[in-house]
């Protein structure tokens, strides 16, 4: 089974499904999913897919998107409880399985990924919770006889005008035989108890106390433990290998060559690990012997003196740069980097006949299931795929490959047992599947008054699209939307501008990291015009406010972050204040760090980030997902990247990778733009800002420019 096709128009414009209108006409996906729960019980109430209510009371929520720290398992839960009226201390949640009634509804696949989870289901579960609703107050009705339009509810009960009370577990079994509604009604934004409330999260206690299950905590009766031998060059292939050492060491029950490498299958994880280094495999590595990053870059530049593929052109730049009174040329480089979840790549495979099971924490369970079954040669239907708990995902856990995935039930064939694939550490960062490198060079004038004229920016990077199923966004264009964005959309005011693209060959494989292409092009285009601004003697921030006439909401933000910041006032001597905006995943972010620069070394005092996200539901959330952007962005900006000598990577695990530490985070603030605009995404949107607002703090401090990420004092400029 070939995996789904995807349109650009439906995976990357958001705007055209994140309003209002997700669900035109009333249909629950999953209508027929009550008949059959009916037939097996009834005790249980599930009017839709997304719930079930027992006659304990407890309300169940099944969640469609995978729970990887950023708050599905809380806030999808509280947009079904609203319009419930459930009493939240009695609401529970399940991981939903892999089946079509729980497909994304923009994307037609059971996908986590995009900052997309809440926007696009806000209407889906607020409709699921009010045809419940309706349903539990038609059974109360019945039972006492009186008009349903005199009822309410509320804390999981129905009352009528003499607070007589039943609730909804005593009425479960009665309005499990009504039919659901064709249409309902939602509430006033205005009298929501729990959407737009710091809600705390449902996922919590269990993660402190250990309930809760992440992909390496699967174990089965008879479970064995694999890890793989894989090629230490991508692009290289095993010629031979010799285990006759490995094959008699204690717990080792096979050793056998999969697509991927060489698979060793032991009793535990440890064992297969030694047994896994006394191997000696003969690789061909030849493709990528002579490979380096060093080089690679160089051709990059080299490819940026020439026009590239046009993305986006207005007047006529060149002319205008020509004749500018002040103009500026920049070149901004950023590295591969790994997604570097705090869970390594694992996955637990139990293959049988006629069917497979499979434990793992992913974000792409409609691919993985098509993928999946095509290797154990069964139909998607016999595969079934568990959603553990995923500890971090960051993109690369929607593998548009199912590497991981496929790998496990390579292994799972010749295993003949359940078996869990484990990846360390150094296989799951030097496993592949990085985001890629990324040049930009830009070319910026200003008038004899200070106001940009011109501005060209020439991007050379690997496509993300090409060779996957989502390469029918690229149809019609000669290049990867997803390593433009964010500069292809520049809202900043300037008559004359052209974007350019050069698709670089590179065999090192390369997919979505925590905000795509917006990690890279927020970086060179903020850190751009931060130097326009100072060629024009302006303040950066000042300068940014006048070029956003025709975008208010880049503007309300900017300002929130730049008042909160105290933007213009004194600081402690050594400090000094950088500032970014960018919009990004339907959401706007502006960020304000302040750093000190000490012998070389920086230190980031304080990030303050303002946000507009539209509709929201758990402010908690936001800020912890601000928060983690932030982080996340000043982690790659500071310490990380990944480069190749020889072919071979040359960082192995976070002692030649390093995090961010406790004792090196910044205090963080966040502010959120209270709005009722359509839902943004919140879980990326925090990233792109981070590096730039660094960046150009540094220079505020120190006037030397940073133009290469991991930012080195040594190579400032």
């Amino acid at each position: 089974m070939s995996a789904p096709q995807i349109e650009r128009r439906e995976f990357l414009k958001f705007s055209l499904a994140a309003g209002g209108g997700l669900l035109i006409g009333f249909s629950l996906p999953g209508a027929d999913m009550f008949a059959t729960a009916q037939a097996q019980s009834t005790t249980v109430f599930m009017p839709n897919a997304f719930l079930r209510i027992g006659t304990d009371d407890r309300v169940t929520v099944i969640v469609n998107h995978s729970e990887m720290g950023q708050g599905v398992y809380t806030a999808l839960p509280m947009l079904l409880a609203e319009e419930l009226d459930a009493d939240w201390n009695k609401i529970g949640f399940e991981s939903a399985p892999v089946d079509p009634k729980y497909n994304h509804p923009v994307f037609g696949m059971q996908i986590t990924g995009g900052s997309s989870s809440v926007w696009s289901a806000f209407e889906q579960y607020r409709k699921a919770g009010a045809a419940a609703r309706g349903m539990l107050i038609a059974a109360a009705a019945q039972q006492w006889n009186v008009n349903p339009a005199t009822l309410r509810t509320d804390s999981g009960a129905v009352f009528d005008g003499t607070n007589r009370k039943l609730t909804y577990g005593q009425l479960a079994e009665a309005a499990a035989k009504l039919t659901p509604p064709a249409e309902v009604t939602l509430k006033d934004p205005k009298t929501f108890k729990l959407i737009g409330k710091p809600v705390k999260r449902l996922d919590t206690s269990e993660k402190i106390n250990g309930k809760a299950v992440f992909g390496l905590d699967v174990k089965m009766p008879g479970m064995l433990t694999a890890v793989v031998a894989r090629p230490p060059i991508f692009g290289a292939t095993m010629k031979s290998f010799d285990d006759s050492r490995a094959r008699t060491m204690p717990g080792v029950r096979k050793i056998a060559a999969v697509p991927s490498g060489v698979a060793v299958i032991a009793d535990s994880f440890w064992q297969a690990k030694m047994a896994r280094e006394a191997l000696h495999v003969d690789w061909d590595d030849s493709a990528m012997r002579t490979f380096s990053t060093n080089q690679m870059m160089q051709q990059f530049r080299e490819q940026a003196k020439s026009p590239g593929t046009n993305v986006r052109r207005e007047g006529d730049p060149d002319a205008a740069f020509a004749q500018a009174a002040k103009k500026i040329e920049a070149v901004y480089e950023v590295p591969y980097l790994p997604h570097a979840m705090m869970e390594p790549l694992n996955c637990a495979v139990d293959l049988r006949a006629d069917t497979c099971e499979i434990w793992t924490g992913t974000q792409f369970q409609t691919v993985d299931r098509a993928n999946a079954a095509k290797i154990a040669g069964l139909p998607p239907e016999r595969v079934q795929i568990h959603t553990t708990y995923l500890g971090g995902g960051f993109g690369r856990r929607a593998n548009p490959q199912s590497d991981f995935v496929v790998e496990a039930v390579h292994v799972a064939k010749v295993a003949g047992a359940p078996v869990k694939v484990v990846w360390t550490r150094e296989d799951d960062m030097q496993g592949g599947w990085y985001r890629p490198a990324f040049l930009h060079a830009i070319a910026g004038s200003i008038d004899s008054n200070g106001n940009p004229v011109s501005w060209r920016s020439r991007l050379v990077g690997q496509s993300i699209f090409a060779g996957t199923m989502f390469e029918a966004m690229m149809k019609g264009k000669e290049y990867d939307p997803a390593s433009v964005e964010g500069v292809d959309d520049l809202p900043y005011a300037i008559p004359n501008l052209a974007v350019e693209s050069h698709k670089a060959d590179v065999k090192v494989p390369v997919q979505w990291w925590r905000s795509v292409g917006h990690s890279h092009t927020g970086f060179a285009t903020e850190c751009f015009i931060d130097e326009l601004a100072v060629l024009a003697q302006k303040d950066p921030y000042q300068f940014r406010r006048a070029l956003l006439p025709k975008h208010p909401r880049h503007l309300a933000v900017l300002d929130l972050a730049a008042q909160k910041a105290g933007w213009g006032k004194p600081l402690p001597k050594g400090r000094a204040r950088g500032i970014a905006v960018h919009f990004a995943f339907e959401s706007y972010n502006a960020q304000v760090a302040e750093v000190s620069v000490d012998d070389g070394k920086i230190r980031v005092h304080r990030i303050v980030s303002a946000v507009d996200c539209g509709r929201y539901v758990n402010p908690g959330i936001i800020a912890a997902q601000l928060e983690g952007g932030a982080i996340f962005g000043a982690s790659a900006a500071l310490f990380q990247e990944f480069t190749f000598e020889n072919g071979r990577l040359q960082q192995t695990n976070f002692h030649t990778f390093p995090m961010m530490r406790m004792n090196e985070c910044p205090e963080i603030e966040t502010h959120i733009v209270e709005n009722n605009e359509k839902s943004g995404g919140i879980g990326e949107p925090g990233v792109p800002c981070t590096a730039p607002a660094i960046a150009n703090a540094v220079f505020a401090a120190t006037g030397k420019r940073i133009r290469k990420l991991p930012i080195r004092m040594t190579e400032a400029v």
